[in-house]
Formats: structure tokens, C-alpha cells, sequence
């Protein structure tokens, strides 16, 4: 079984696709002005601080990157030293993978903007590039940059089952409904946590998310930044708040878009998730058969998730064939039609799926977007996205969840989405048994003292529910948490090109114009 994926695990398929909207309503008020760059010196110029990085031409991505071919353009690559644990600077270290592309407009340039696209497990190497387009007019002053965070990709990636194992894991039933497949999901959840520690037990206790910001402030003293700008995406959301908390004197220009609610626990988290993405399946339902006579999901509404359910049944009993030779499984098609509900721009690749394998017998598109959102190429190899978002995951909450617990809770998972509420619920037993202990019950992101943040939420993001995005601005404090609300569809704000929110979040990013907080764009 697969964690359930707290970010943004399906930006390689879905967030080129986002189509833009329109609309705006907000005042502005002044910032500090561009923080001027120079040499970091003194004390934090020292030890690690003072590396310099070896800039070239990017390589063509890892394995456990992705793979594919080195990104177009004038990308650069490089590799910083850190820590493997903070708490001992001078001991061993482990390298992370860098890329970036320089500003446009030297003569006007800020600084280094740093990106994470969620996940926990989004390799920042690979996902940049594909993504640039989008940040283009944040290109002209910014050196746009990303990174591998700990445990992810080249930085240290976390390595647990080979590729075969891999496809047997994904397609174990993750709704149980008898002992022996409840006993069938444990033993893959185990057989998944000893292949982890086994091929990666040492870097597992240090793949935390604090450890991932404290990553955050070496990268912005060896780029030579005084404050750090920082773009979170959905678990970067996170990775941005902990900053935030540990390091508020530090906070430059900061935007958070897609934001997990830094107050849930695991389970509080994924009963959200299964109410977010039911919310998606309906909004999707309602269009499609709006627009399709023909529509696979009927009306919508309750005869549409009936629809969906029945299917779901008999993939259980039945799987489908593909023109791979491989099946879809039950636990697989939720996952496509998941991974095709992050943008409102797979939905027509959704309903060709449903009514694939609803009319035709066959599974083929939903297994290509179930694949999508599990980092499988069609060679069949994996990125290390899951392993990474377990380990991460895992080692963040001290949460431990047993089979019966997820039994107790499973009437309100199936109350908030009879397609997705058993799916997300299972997923927490995912860090039963898990080699190192969790570190929080949740994530401190009170910044007292720090700069104004952008908080970014959209009405119809599945995967980070737009009530995170209140909740993170209430907790990163007065004067620090500033609201804009999307009112549209999909997991990332920013990416859709909505004219209102760029404008928003450029002018506070490029001119450092703070926008009205509640500030909404349609």
C-alpha cells in the first residue's frame, strides 16, 4: 500500500495541464523594500555555511529522480553538503541535489527564490524545469531554484522495494474487507518498512521535516541570500511554516499555495482528504454531465458515486485487463481517478477512463493515471516518491494506528466519501511498525516577528482542503498569515495561470506589495 500522498504527488502528470480563469478583488499595502544581496559573513559564513557551489549543466535525471533527458535550456546543477543530523554540524554529511535557472534581469535581481513542490517525496530537480513556464515573470528578477529535500531523489534518496515489488505493493487491496486481507495489507505494509530499512536505515531518522528546513536556511547562506524567498506547493506549505517557526528573523518573501493544515493529526488529515476529493468527484461529475449527454457517472450526485462504487465492487472481485498485460485493480483505479481530480484539466482523461472500463472492459487509462500519481514510468520503474512520502511521513508523526483503530473510524471515512473514505482510511496504518519513532503530534508553525506570507487556498483543491489555507495563517500568527483565496478547481493556485492570483502573488513577490488578507480571486 502507498502513504497517502499529503502534497502535490501528481504535478509531473497534471500541473501542466492547468487551464487559467479570471477575476480579482483586494487592496495593497507596501512591504519592506527588496532585500539587497551579499555575502553571507561572520559566524554563519563559517563551516558548511561557507561551501561554494560548482554550477553545470544538468545531467539527465536519476532513477530515482524519474529519469528522462537533461531539462532544455540554461538550467544549472549542483550538489550541497548538509548535515545528516543538525544537531552535529561537524559530523557526517549527505549531499543535495540542486538546480536553478539564473534571473533574466541581472541588473534588477533580487535573489534566489526557492521551490518545493509537495509530496513529501516531489523531486525539485525534475519538477522545476517542467514546471518553469509558469514562473516565468518570477524568472526575470529571481534565480529560480529547487532542490531534492533530504530522503528524495538524489539527496539521499530513500530506497525500499525494487520495481516488481513495487507494482505487487500497488496493487494489494487497500479496503479491506475480511481478515485475510487485512492480513494481507499488514504483511505488505511490513514487507514495504523492511525493505525501507533495510536499504536506507541509517538516513531514515534524519529525513524529518525539520531537518528538510534547517536544509532550507543553509541553502539560503551558501546562495548568499539574507532572507530566504521560498515558493511552497502543498507539503511545501509545511516545509515553509517550520521554517517560518524556526527561523521568523529570516522569513523574506514567502508564498505558501495549496496549504496542508498544520493543526490535523494523521487521521484528522486524511478524513479531510477523502472529504476533498469526494468534493472534486462531485464538482467533476456535475460538469461532466453538464457537457456529455453520454456522460459515465450519469446525473452525478448520488447515481454517480453509485456508478463509481459498483465499478470499484467488481474490480475487487475482477480486475481489468490492460494492453500492458498488467490489471486494474480496485486499489489502482482509485488511484487514477485521485490522481486525474488534481486538475480540472484531466477530467476529460477521467471520464474517457470511466467509461473505459465502465463500457469497454478494459482498464488502460485509469492504470496510466493511477501510474501517474505513483511515479511509475512505462518501463515499469519507480521514482523513490513513495518511499520518500513514507519515510518522511513517518518519521514526521508520532501517530501509530492499528487495524483496529482504522476499523473504529472507517463509518465516518465511508460518511465523507464512499469512494475514497476506506482507501484513506487504510493509509494509516502505513507507519505501523516503522523503524524510528515519529517526532510530533503536529507541526509548530507560530512565527512571531516574521514577514508578512502569502497563504494561497482554492475552494476545490481535493488533495489540501481550502480550510488549511485559514487555519495556517491563523497559526503562523497576526500580521504574519495573509489570505488569498481561489475560488476554482485543482490542487495549485499559482499554476493556473488565474490572471488575478498572478498578478497578486507576483506583485508581492517582485514588488513586495502585500495584498488585502482576504484577498479573493475567481
Amino acid at each position: 500500500m502507498h502513504t497517502v500522498v499529503r502534497g502535490a504527488g501528481a504535478l509531473g502528470l497534471v500541473a501542466l495541464l492547468l487551464a487559467p480563469v479570471s477575476g480579482c478583488q483586494g487592496d495593497g499595502r507596501s512591504a519592506a523594500e527588496p532585500v539587497p544581496i551579499s555575502p553571507v559573513t561572520g559566524a554563519s559564513g563559517t563551516g558548511l555555511a561557507a561551501q561554494r557551489l560548482d554550477w553545470r549543466p544538468c545531467p539527465a535525471p536519476s532513477a530515482a529522480q524519474g529519469g528522462g533527458t537533461p531539462p532544455a535550456g540554461d538550467w544549472q546543477c549542483a550538489t550541497l553538503k548538509a548535515p545528516l543530523d543538525h544537531a552535529k554540524p561537524d559530523g557526517k554529511t549527505i549531499d543535495l541535489a540542486l538546480i536553478r535557472s539564473r534571473a533574466k534581469d541581472e541588473q534588477h535581481r533580487i535573489g534566489s527564490l526557492l521551490f518545493n513542490f509537495g509530496g513529501p517525496g516531489a523531486s525539485g530537480v525534475t519538477t522545476l524545469p517542467a514546471l518553469a513556464p509558469a514562473y516565468a515573470s518570477l524568472n526575470t528578477r529571481y534565480d529560480l531554484v529547487s532542490f531534492d529535500p533530504r530522503g528524495v531523489g538524489d539527496s539521499a534518496g530513500v530506497k525500499c522495494l525494487d520495481d516488481r515489488a513495487m507494482d505487487a505493493n500497488a496493487a494489494v487491496d487497500n479496503t479491506p474487507e475480511t481478515p485475510a486481507e487485512v492480513k494481507a495489507l499488514d504483511v505488505s505494509n511490513a514487507q514495504f518498512t523492511a525493505a525501507c530499512e533495510r536499504n536506507s536505515g541509517p538516513v531514515l531518522p534524519y529525513v524529518d521535516t525539520e531537518s528538510a528546513a534547517r536544509d532550507l536556511d543553509l541553502m539560503r547562506q551558501v546562495l548568499g541570500d539574507q532572507k530566504l524567498s521560498y515558493f511552497g506547493i502543498s507539503y511545501g506549505t509545511e516545509l515553509g511554516g517550520v521554517y517560518a517557526h524556526l527561523f521568523p528573523e529570516e522569513v523574506g518573501r514567502v508564498v505558501l499555495d495549496s496549504v496542508v493544515d498544520p493543526t490535523q493529526d494523521p487521521q484528522q488529515s486524511a478524513l479531510g482528504q477523502a472529504q476533498g476529493f469526494q468534493l472534486a468527484l462531485d464538482d467533476f461529475m456535475k460538469a461532466c454531465a453538464t457537457q456529455d449527454p453520454a456522460c459515465p457517472t450519469g446525473s452525478g450526485g448520488a447515481e454517480g458515486t453509485a456508478r463509481i462504487t459498483d465499478l470499484l465492487q467488481k474490480l475487487e472481485k475482477s480486475p481489468l485487463p490492460t494492453g500492458s498485460g498488467r490489471r486494474l485493480t480496485e486499489s489502482l483505479a482509485i488511484t487514477g481517478i485521485a490522481a486525474a481530480l488534481y486538475s480540472q484539466q484531466t477530467w476529460s482523461a477521467l471520464a474517457s477512463g470511466l467509461t473505459q472500463a465502465m463500457q469497454q472492459g478494459t482498464g488502460d487509462v485509469l492504470l496510466e493515471l493511477a501510474d501517474s500519481l505513483l511515479g511509475r514510468d512505462p518501463q515499469g520503474h519507480y521514482n523513490n516518491l513513495n518511499a520518500a512520502n513514507r519515510a518522511i511521513s513517518c518519521v514526521d508523526a508520532r501517530q501509530r494506528y492499528s487495524d483496529q483503530d482504522v476499523e473504529r473510524q472507517l463509518p465516518r471515512f465511508r460518511t465523507a466519501s464512499p469512494v475514497f473514505g476506506p482507501f484513506t482510511a487504510w493509509s494509516l496504518t502505513g507507519c505501523t511498525g516503522w523503524p524510528v519513532p515519529g517526532k510530533t503530534d503536529h507541526p509548530d508553525v507560530s512565527a512571531h516577528g516574521a514577514a508578512p506570507i502569502l497563504v494561497v487556498g482554492t475552494t476545490g483543491d481535493p488533495a489540501t482542503p481550502v480550510e488549511g489555507a485559514r487555519t495556517m495563517a491563523q497559526q503562523l500568527g497576526a500580521g504574519v498569515g495573509v489570505t488569498v483565496t481561489l475560488h476554482g478547481e485543482g490542487h495549485g493556485g499559482y499554476n493556473t495561470g488565474n490572471p488575478c492570483l498572478k498578478k497578486t502573488v507576483d506583485a508581492y513577490l517582485l514588488d513586495g506589495t502585500v495584498p488585502a488578507d482576504g484577498t479573493t480571486c475567481s
